[in-house]
This record gives C-alpha cells, sequence and structure tokens, in this order.
C-alpha cells in the first residue's frame, strides 16, 4: 500500500442567472426532500452508490457502510448543513411493499476564497441499476434550487478526473472547470491514479 495522487476537478455553477431544466422523473420515481429521518437512508443509498467506485479510493469512508453512516453524521452535524440542497430518489417497483432507495446527493456550505460564502454540492450518488435514467440530473436540478432558495449565488463541487461521465454530465448542465485538485489517499492499486 502506498500514497497516491488523484486528480479531482473543481467545477462552478453559476446561479445567479437562469438554470437548466430539469428533466421529469421517469414513472416509479420519486425525489424526497430532507428530513432526520432520512440520515440512515442517505447513508445507505450512498455507500450501495460508491463502494465499488473509484471515489472509494480517494475517500475510503464510501467503500464502507459504516464510514458512509460517519460521513453523513459529519455533514449533518457540522453546522454548515444545507438540507433544502439535500435529496433522496426513491423508486416504487410494481407489486412492491417498500420503495427502493437509489440516489441522493447533499448540500454544504463552505467559505470561497475571497471571503464569500458558497454552497458545495456533496456526493451526487446514483445506484449501479438505476444510472442512465436522468437521477443524477434530476438531483442536481433541485439541490441548485435548494442552494438558490437557501440564497447562495454560487455553488462548486469536485469530481476526480477519471470519472469522465460525470465530468460530460456537469459540464453540460453548465459547470465550469474552475482549479484541479490534487487528493492523497492509501490504495494498494497505484495504477488507478491519475496524474
Amino acid at each position: 500500500m502506498g500514497i497516491t495522487y488523484f486528480k479531482r476537478l473543481r467545477m462552478e455553477y453559476d446561479l445567479s442567472g437562469p438554470l437548466f431544466e430539469g428533466p421529469p422523473l421517469a414513472e416509479g420515481y420519486e425525489l424526497l426532500p430532507w428530513t432526520n429521518d432520512l440520515q440512515a437512508a442517505h447513508a445507505e443509498v450512498k455507500y450501495k452508490s460508491f463502494r465499488f467506485e473509484m471515489d472509494a479510493n480517494v475517500f475510503p469512508n464510501l467503500g464502507a457502510r459504516d464510514g458512509c453512516r460517519r460521513l453523513m453524521d459529519d455533514i449533518v452535524h457540522r453546522g454548515r448543513f444545507v438540507p433544502q440542497a439535500t435529496w433522496l430518489v426513491q423508486f416504487w417497483p410494481q407489486q412492491a411493499r417498500r420503495p427502493e432507495i437509489c440516489g441522493t446527493i447533499q448540500g454544504m456550505v463552505e467559505e470561497a476564497g475571497d471571503g464569500q460564502r458558497q454552497g458545495a454540492v456533496q456526493n451526487v450518488g446514483v445506484t449501479d441499476s438505476h444510472r442512465g435514467r436522468g437521477l443524477g440530473t434530476c438531483l442536481l436540478h433541485r439541490s441548485l434550487l435548494g442552494f438558490r432558495e437557501a440564497g447562495y449565488s454560487r455553488v462548486y463541487l469536485e469530481v476526480t478526473a477519471q470519472n469522465s461521465g460525470a465530468i460530460r454530465l456537469y459540464r453540460r448542465l453548465g459547470f465550469r472547470q474552475t482549479k484541479v485538485v490534487f487528493k492523497a489517499a492509501e490504495v494498494l492499486d497505484e495504477e488507478l491514479a491519475y496524474a
């Protein structure tokens, strides 16, 4: 095991202009706004979304169920949580007794370099079997609306450079790359890193 550096892109969205059109949810899907009793569901879907992804190497908490629970606890109790920008997606299969939680996004606030406060999107995650249905776009749309409602005019996120699908999505929706950062992480396979 050694230290490896992962290239990550910081991307920003300007909320002072018009927001991209939010697509309709496919049949059977529903967006759920933040409530305290959904914290465990956010942690579980975060784990299911990221456990086999590159970001579980960059951020080991994402690859462990307990790590995702601790991460959600940190997000919610740090004093920088933006509940209006935090959403879940659930899917009701036909004949099911309960829904399947299949997507998550959280919002936080961070101090920008110029002293201004801006929104920070955390962990856009969709479980593997529900990808390709526009759920990430729906989650981002609702989250950005929530940041706007909370009074923020700028929002940023970071994405691992190897996640080309997410980068294409963010660019298509209007996010602009503003910086490159490197995240050090201990990994078993150094070929996973991207410099």
